[in-house]
């Protein structure tokens, strides 16, 4: 499964791959909290429920099928505005969790995965609207999956932060 961030959400929903997501076992426990719930067909929210100094301002988000299914593909369909360009040096921190275990927990330039959605650096202000099918893996164990993903442009103010939870079941 490639959990890599749409800018932020495809690169959430699209960050870590399923060889990486089981190869990368990281010690590190990290609380993963939530604030408000982003709009549209998904699991995801923000960090937080004051988002008003965040660059990028989703409007919506909606995965297909939701939740995601083990062996099918994921449709992944965003639209948001960026009140600022998004510059290389551009950071998104990745943790993957699976129930407790941390699974992977990964510092990314935005930069390098941006063309995973069709984008290129630097990204200028303005509406965003994305599109990207993935495809899930079906040896994805079954269980809980938490997903927190950071993004802080170059002068480390905040992109967007959010944090989704999907399970996975037999």
């Amino acid at each position: 499964m490639k959990l890599s961030t749409l800018p932020l959400l495809c690169l959430l929903v699209t960050s870590a791959s399923a060889g990486s997501l089981f190869q990368q076992l990281a010690g590190n426990q990290v609380s993963i909290a939530a604030g408000a719930q982003i709009p549209g067909e998904n699991p995801l929210q923000h960090c937080e429920d004051d988002t008003s100094e965040d660059a990028l301002t989703i409007e919506r988000v909606n995965l297909l099928p939701n939740p995601p299914v083990p062996g099918q593909p994921l449709t992944i369909e965003a639209v948001g505005t960026l009140k600022e360009a998004v510059n290389p040096g551009a950071i998104v921190y990745v943790t993957v969790k699976y129930g407790l275990i941390t699974l992977v927990k990964q510092e990314l330039d935005l930069c390098d995965h941006v063309d995973e959605v069709d984008l290129k650096c630097p990204i200028e202000k303005g509406k965003l609207v994305l599109a990207k099918v993935v495809d899930i893996p079906k040896q994805i164990p079954p269980g809980k999956y938490t997903v927190k993903a950071e993004a802080v442009l170059e002068d480390d103010s905040r992109l967007t932060c959010l944090v989704g939870t999907v399970l996975f079941s037999l």
